[in-house]
């Protein structure tokens, strides 16, 4: 996984009419999007509005000319965080029915009840179009124009400060690991060697954690130390310079605008 976050952008640095256009109007896009799927109350109108944004989701996906391997990549390393909690739904009355039918009995007492399951089924609509709105933010916008598109969009700098210091140092922490890695196996060190007594494995691993946070301390440390000799203080922010939007932008943005905000009020209007 950690080899993994060297290439975490390597599919924003690619061309097509989706990565051209502006980090602003795909990060206001994105937040529409989720702000109208969750906003839906927990009725069968989120199938309708899930169906319509995630047709949405994959238009831009072909506009991007990435792979489909590289949406679903992404979405089975998230769905497990988000199939545990919405599972787990099934099994429980939740407030939003009255009546509740079960279909099905387990052992210990535990039931299964229709509207648990149409409930879940509800969270997992807005969990996946959610989830595909970030993912295609992601693949098509490289870190530094989000944190840039975000000041611009008024993002206070006390939170656009440490964002950009996390985004650069992020990858520093990764080659220290990799180091300390490297020198593990250089001394033939494998922590999932089962033939090594397992107290053992689990100290050295301690050890190892433990040298990852001295290290990041003296880092941070060292990092600070050069930031005041630069001249860093209470004032100091990232610079953002002005960018107006092109012709083209300004009517993507209008148009999805309006196709999210549209579909989200017919389809709640809607008997």
């Amino acid at each position: 996984m950690i080899d993994d976050l060297y290439f975490i952008e390597k599919h924003a640095y690619k061309t097509s009419i989706i990565h051209r256009l502006d980090a602003r109007v795909k990060l206001l896009v994105t937040l529409a999007a989720i702000v109208a799927i969750i906003a839906m109350p927990y009725s069968t109108k989120v199938y309708e509005l899930g169906a319509v944004l995630f047709a949405l989701v994959v238009v831009l996906w072909a506009c991007s000319r990435l792979s489909p391997a590289v949406y679903i990549r992404r979405l089975a390393l998230i769905m497990p965080f988000g199939i545990f909690l919405i599972g787990f739904q099934m099994f429980v009355k939740n407030p939003y029915y009255d009546v509740f039918h079960p279909i099905a009995a387990l052992p210990f007492g535990i039931e299964v009840y229709a509207e648990s399951v149409q409930f879940a089924s509800i969270l997992l609509v807005k969990f996946i179009v959610s989830i595909s709105f970030i993912i295609l933010l992601s693949s098509t916008t490289r870190m530094q124009d989000l944190l840039e598109a975000s000041g611009r969009l008024g993002l206070p700098r006390e939170f656009l400060l440490p964002l950009g210091m996390m985004v650069r140092y992020i990858f520093v922490f990764a080659d220290m690991f990799g180091k300390i890695r490297s020198a593990m196996d250089t001394r033939c060190f494998d922590p999932l060697d089962r033939t090594l007594p397992y107290r053992y494995r689990l100290r050295q691993l301690g050890y190892t954690v433990g040298m990852i946070f001295i290290r990041s301390y003296e880092q941070g440390e060292r990092t600070y130390t050069s930031m005041l000799c630069r001249g860093y203080g209470e004032n100091a922010c990232l610079h953002t310079g002005r960018k107006p939007l092109r012709a083209g932008e300004v009517s993507f943005f209008a148009g999805s605008l309006a196709l999210i905000v549209l579909s989200t009020v017919l389809i709640y209007l809607h008997p």
